[in-house]
């Protein structure tokens, strides 16, 4: 298992977990249901997902709700902001040659 927020986000099940939960706190059933995945297969991810501190899990009854935990994500944004420069820079550039070949 993971231990990591880069070994976490690589994988896609868990990502979009995370892109669900932006829009409120859902149950592990309503997560689930997302996937053509067997509830067992997908439960294993926001477990993950609270080992490292991306969700907080909220039970309520027999049902566990889980609420997503951005300030991590905050950090990775901050690591990831040079790259997003200098990718900005780069395809700037290749604007800039496409350009010039379309005008000869």
């Amino acid at each position: 298992m993971p231990t990591d927020v880069f070994g976490v986000l690589a994988n896609p099940v868990r990502r979009k977990l995370l892109e669900s939960l932006r829009e409120g706190p859902r149950s592990t059933g309503e997560l689930a249901g997302m996937f053509e995945l067997g509830r067992p297969a997908v439960s294993e991810h926001p477990a993950v997902l609270r080992t490292v501190g991306l969700v907080r899990e909220e039970p309520r009854g027999r049902h566990r709700f889980y609420h997503l935990q951005p300030a991590l994500l905050a950090e990775v944004s901050q690591w990831l902001h040079p790259f997003e420069h200098y990718w900005n820079q780069r395809m700037n550039a290749l604007a800039d040659l496409l350009d010039e070949e379309n005008e000869t």
